[in-house]
């Protein structure tokens, strides 16, 4: 029993190890492809490059405009993250501890909204931003994407698990649905909260078709559509492809840093923790 029990945990081991290996596989060759020339990225017979070109990251990081790309998209995303927590949050709240006709219709449409392809909204979009002149603008781009149908998909799975009578009992003491929501609800329900924000964070950071259909001006590009137009010129032959890889490793940055401050919260929200004990 014993050795069955230690090569079932060994098997474990390996199996994961070789998932890691091919999930990691993709990042460790863009940064060492970040580190060639562009004739060595070309010539597949080699790895590792002859000489490690650390000038390429010193080039697209002060010699070209891809620090702004990146704080666009940072301050972008922010943005829209934060007016997305607040009204999915607002609407969670208000399908799951709120009693009012059409409830449950309200929810079916919202949720009805959600098999829409995103390709179906962008002409009525666009013609709205039009209107209100808010093409090529901060202000279009965080308006635009205001409102996540995930988001208060998952906030309402998790207001679902808060005990009822923890909310009338709040209500009897005299606190209104603002307070409730913000200072007992959003504090035990955090892990969902967190893994909202982050989900729809790296949506943001990387979407590249919407922004690049409001969007014309190079100081408002976000990082997909500014990395492309900077770097990927002349076709497949003329792009500088080293480049283009040590651009990538710095945009992943920021990503990789907010994935390792909150992946506990991450893991236990996608496992529908709650933070409830009991």
């Amino acid at each position: 029993m014993v050795k069955k029990c230690v090569f079932m945990k060994i098997g474990k081991i390996i199996t994961l190890s070789v998932f890691c290996i091919f999930t990691i596989f993709p990042f460790i060759w863009m940064v060492i492809s970040a580190l060639k020339t562009k004739t060595e990225i070309m010539d597949v017979g080699s790895f590792f490059p002859q000489q490690w070109q650390w000038g390429n990251f010193y080039q697209v990081t002060f010699e070209s405009p891809l620090l702004r790309y990146v704080g666009n998209s940072l301050f972008v995303s922010a943005a829209t993250l934060l007016i997305q927590i607040v009204t999915g949050a607002m609407i969670a709240y208000a399908i799951v501890f709120m009693t009012f006709k059409g409830k449950k219709i309200l929810f079916t449409i919202i949720m009805g909204t959600y098999m829409l392809p995103s390709a179906a909204t962008y002409i009525p979009c666009y013609t709205i931003l039009s209107k209100l002149g808010l093409l090529d603008s901060y202000t279009g781009l965080i308006l635009s994407n205001c409102i996540s149908i995930f988001g208060i998909f998952l906030l309402r799975q998790a207001f679902m698990q808060v005990p009822p009578g923890l909310i009338e009992a709040a209500r009897i003491d005299g606190a209104k649905p603002w307070t409730i929501l913000w200072k007992i609800v959003c504090p035990m329900t955090k892990s969902s909260f967190i893994t909202f924000g982050l989900m729809n964070f790296i949506s943001c950071y990387n979407n590249y078709m919407w922004p690049s259909l409001i969007t014309d001006s190079n100081e408002k590009m976000l990082v997909s559509q500014g990395l492309r137009k900077f770097f990927i010129e002349g076709g497949a032959y003329g792009t500088e492809w080293a480049l283009v890889m040590a651009g990538s490793t710095l945009i992943l940055l920021p990503l990789l840093i907010m994935f390792a401050f909150t992946q506990k919260w991450f893991i236990n929200g996608i496992g529908g923790d709650t933070g409830m004990k009991g």
